[in-house]
């Protein structure tokens, strides 16, 4: 089973948010279904549109690398994006 690590932001592409899941079809809908929910992050900030993500085998691999990205600055994550969808296009993952 695949796991996924995965960037989202919001319609405005001004904020990113990043995680982690094995079903990201599921994930996704659930970030697009929570849109406006002041609860969690990706709700508050309407990060449902994917715009990045990579995929490993294991999931301990995937939280690692989930954790790492999440130190990073902005500026960094903004050049990983950049690396492999230059205009920052919403991905349509089905």
């Amino acid at each position: 089973m695949p796991y996924y690590v995965y960037i989202t932001t919001n319609p405005g592409r001004s904020t990113l948010f990043i995680g982690m899941s094995d079903n990201l079809c599921e994930q996704l809908n659930e970030h697009y279904k929570n849109r406006g929910d002041r609860q969690t992050f990706p709700g508050r900030y309407y990060c449902y549109k994917l715009i990045y993500y990579e995929t490993y085998k294991t999931a301990q691999k995937a939280i690692e690398r989930e954790k790492e990205l999440k130190k990073w600055s902005h500026k960094k994550k903004k050049t990983l994006i950049e690396n492999e969808n230059p205009q920052w296009e919403f991905i349509n993952y089905l």
